[in-house]
């Protein structure tokens, strides 16, 4: 019985493995997305005030809802994703999307994607190759309570400080300045809100996870503060992702406007020490 019950183990399917499958598949469905958003932005521009001066008519963009539907679809299941998986391997998978959405946009809106582009999409099927590789088994918290005093820690909230305080100097100084006219002001933004949802987003995971396992953290009022947190950073992040002018989307091109939607290369930099303190998942 014992040796029968080692066979079927090893036949399961692990949950690094489900993790690493949903990873992929939201991928998929992100890079499609920005895809479909792209048209119905360029859409909803031609027929009435432009998202980057402040118009809202894409909303009405039947093609933007589309795209925005790809999208949850895509973020769904990243969120399930981060129940089976650690950070540290569910969001290096998220530059993955950048390729799609790069070779989608070569053949279906005739962006040409140069050598560079080429070598930027090598470097992130390398780059998430070797995370996949090493990727840690996590230890799962037995509460929202223990997340909550992991999160309650000196160095996280050291960071998470100082994250919250360039996310403000970024909206309130920079972006009526320059947000317009340089791409960094929005990818800042959509950078430092993403490393804090990437938390929130664990942390919620973990908390259903042990709901469908009895024990319910519906009760926890922590619960609530990480879906409010979490919440907030994607609308943030959406809306200042949506007020890039499509002047500049057009000229830019997804290949480089995707990114700020992944911003893989400064999120990936901070959730390393923002998943670290909080759920040691990261060995240096």
């Amino acid at each position: 019985m014992a040796s029968r019950a080692k066979g079927t183990e090893k036949m399961g399917v692990s949950d690094n493995t489900r993790g690493l499958i949903l990873a992929v598949l939201s991928s998929a469905f992100i890079g499609a997305s920005f895809i479909l958003k792209k048209k119905g932005l360029k859409r909803a521009g031609a027929s009435g005030t432009r998202a980057g001066g402040g118009g809202y008519t894409y909303l009405l963009e039947p093609l933007w809802w589309a795209g925005m539907v790809t999208m949850i679809l895509g973020e769904v299941a990243n969120f399930v994703a981060y129940v089976f998986a650690p950070a540290v391997l569910v969001t290096p998978l998220g530059a993955l999307s950048i390729i799609v959405s790069a070779v989608l946009a070569h053949f279906m809106l005739k962006e040409r994607l140069q050598k560079m582009g080429v070598l930027g999409c090598v470097s992130c099927i390398v780059g998430s190759v070797v995370i996949v590789i090493h990727a840690p088994q996590e230890h799962t918290p037995s509460s929202v309570e223990e997340i909550w005093t992991l999160a309650t820690q000196p160095a996280f909230l050291i960071y998470a400080a100082a994250t919250v305080s360039l996310v403000l100097a970024l909206v309130l100084h920079f972006e009526p300045r320059c947000g317009q006219t340089n791409i960094l002001v929005y990818l800042g933004i959509c950078s430092l809100m993403g490393s804090l949802t990437v938390v929130s987003i664990k942390a919620i995971g973990i908390a259903i996870k042990l709901t469908l396992e009895g024990i319910s953290q519906v009760a926890y009022p922590q619960t609530w503060l990480f879906v409010t947190v979490a919440v907030v950073c994607v609308i943030t992040q959406l809306n200042y992702l949506n007020k890039v002018p499509l002047e500049k989307k057009e000229s830019w091109g997804l290949k480089l406007l995707h990114p700020m939607r992944c911003h893989q290369g400064q999120l990936t930099g901070r959730w390393i020490p923002s998943t670290r303190p909080l759920f040691l998942q990261f060995t240096m």
